[in-house]
């Protein structure tokens, strides 16, 4: 639910739950003041009077609190979702899902890049994101910020690859006397986008280099899980090799 509905619903109650003791201290202070003369002041009266009080505190406050909420202004509307973006929000609850949509979405900006001076490096970028996926799970303790900022400069290599591409396809409609501004900006900007894809090649290859080191917890040495692993084979080897002795039938004597 979003704030702007959360907003409305809570005006609601309010606006309900001040009613509901309006009515109430209504109906007890009515009756407060037709029964008492009656029968005179005793403490059925006073449990009447205390209650038709008390439910009258309640409704000013319920009313106070109503008021002082309508005064907030109520928060903006969230965007309109189209039933497509619904249909892919529900697709990416799903783990397999979400993986389908991260690969149509990654096809749909290479086909925004095709055929462009940065098609190339776009691919280039590709495989080093991929790669730096798959190193994700294992790059720990200085790996994480590594990791973050490898995060935010592949988002801006993105933005700048399809700002290329579009320049790029805008070359062809512009005056030839701003054309020539216009192809040195496109030819700085691909520059700039291929030397940004080489240091981010370079990042992934230095977190590939982190996880193999980290793997070795012993410089020089061996695991400690695969000497357990070479240890439980030799004694399961050794227990089988003792059950075959045992099931083998005795050698009758010369």
């Amino acid at each position: 639910m979003d704030e702007r509905a959360r907003y409305f619903r809570r005006l609601r109650k309010l606006r309900g739950s001040a009613r509901r003791w309006s009515v109430v201290g209504g109906g007890l202070t009515a009756a407060t003041a037709v029964l008492t003369p009656y029968a005179g002041i005793g403490i059925a009266d006073a449990v009447w009077a205390a209650s038709a009080g008390a439910t009258a505190a309640l409704a000013w406050w319920r009313w106070k609190d109503h008021r002082e909420l309508a005064a907030i202004p109520p928060p903006p509307a969230p965007p309109a979702v189209l039933p497509g973006q619904r249909l892919v929000a529900a697709v990416e609850r799903i783990p397999a899902g979400r993986q389908v949509i991260q690969e149509m979405r990654r096809h749909r900006d290479r086909y925004a890049v095709r055929g462009s001076a940065v098609a190339q490096a776009w691919d280039r970028l590709d495989r080093a994101s991929t790669t730096l996926v798959g190193l994700a799970g294992r790059l720990t303790g200085p790996g994480e910020a590594a990791l973050l900022e490898a995060t935010v400069a592949e988002q801006w290599l993105r933005d700048l690859g399809q700002r290329v591409a579009s320049v790029e396809r805008a070359l062809p409609l512009t005056t030839p006397d701003r054309r020539g501004v216009l192809e040195q900006s496109h030819e700085s900007l691909a520059t700039q986008f291929t030397e940004g894809v080489t240091a981010y090649e370079s990042l992934v290859a230095a977190a590939a280099s982190y996880v193999a080191e980290d793997g070795h917890s012993v410089l020089g040495g061996q695991h400690p899980t695969l000497s357990s692993l070479v240890d439980a084979t030799d004694r399961l080897r050794g227990i089988a090799e003792g059950l075959s002795e045992l099931r083998r039938p005795p050698t009758p004597a010369a």
